[in-house]
């Protein structure tokens, strides 16, 4: 071993308890090494300026962690507010639109009504203008029958009319029938025997469709009927007049004889 390593190790030997008891020898190791590092004073004083820094930084990352939170809390409450402002104008919607859809209803209502009193009273005038026409047709005829009294319009043209409404009312057909009675059962002496029928639904109604009818008339009618049935040999379900001017002695013959008698064919309501 060299001297240099055997002092080197005489001195790490000995020189920590030679500082310990050597005053003088630890102050010059110390002038010495002040260059290599800091003392305990400026070590302190450098810890406590770190320490004063992260304090100072703590509280203020503490500040602003505060002010972020004041922030957050106050946008919470703005959102907050915002939202209860928005659930208010929700409930707002919701009840306007309850009261449009109730309103909706009632309109519908109005209207289904208005339209189920505008139809019946369609319905009411449509048929009130029928029977304004049916009244005026009647009166036509009334006035017509009249005017076959004196001359001013053939009968034929007047039966016809009043077996068309038969056949309108009813859906049959109204025939004219002109049989020769050769023993004179009728008239009393051979003659043409004019008739009107109908057949239907198997029943056979006789009639006799004129301007006008007197006694003698309701009589001949019947003895015509009753001449048609022999010679058919079928019974005749109903016998009807329908004229507009009935003499009230022939009125009296027709209920004694079981005649139906009709002011005009819109008067028979069935068959």
């Amino acid at each position: 071993m060299t001297k240099e390593e055997e002092l080197k190790q005489a001195i790490l030997r000995d020189l920590p308890a030679l500082l310990r008891s050597d005053p003088e020898l630890r102050a010059w190791v110390l002038a010495v090494t002040n260059d290599a590092y800091a003392d305990r004073q400026r070590t302190e004083s450098r810890f406590d300026r770190l320490l004063d820094e992260l304090r100072r930084d703590r509280e203020e990352q503490s500040r602003k962690w505060e002010e972020q939170s004041r922030q957050w809390q106050e946008q919470g409450r703005q959102w907050q507010e915002q939202n209860r402002k928005w659930d208010e104008q929700n409930r707002k919607w919701e009840e306007q639109n309850r009261k449009w859809d109730e309103q909706n209803r009632r309109w519908e209502t109005l209207r289904i009504e208005s339209d189920r009193r505008w139809e019946k009273a369609d319905q009411r005038f449509e048929q009130l203008h029928q029977e304004i026409m049916e009244q005026a047709k009647k009166h036509d005829r009334g006035i017509g029958a009249l005017g076959s009294r004196w001359g001013m319009q053939a009968e034929s043209t007047f039966r016809n009319a009043l077996a068309g409404i038969l056949e309108e009312n009813f859906g049959v057909n109204v025939r004219h029938v002109d049989e020769y009675d050769d023993e004179g059962e009728v008239f009393g002496r051979p003659d043409q025997v004019e008739l009107d029928i109908i057949i239907y639904d198997g029943q056979l109604l006789i009639c006799e469709l004129k301007s006008s009818i007197d006694k003698a008339g309701m009589y001949s009618f019947e003895r015509k009927a009753r001449f048609y049935e022999r010679k058919h040999g079928r019974k005749a379900t109903r016998l009807l007049v329908i004229s507009p001017m009935v003499d009230p002695r022939a009125q009296q013959v027709a209920e004694r004889l079981g005649i139906e008698t009709y002011s005009d064919s819109i008067d028979v309501k069935t068959l």
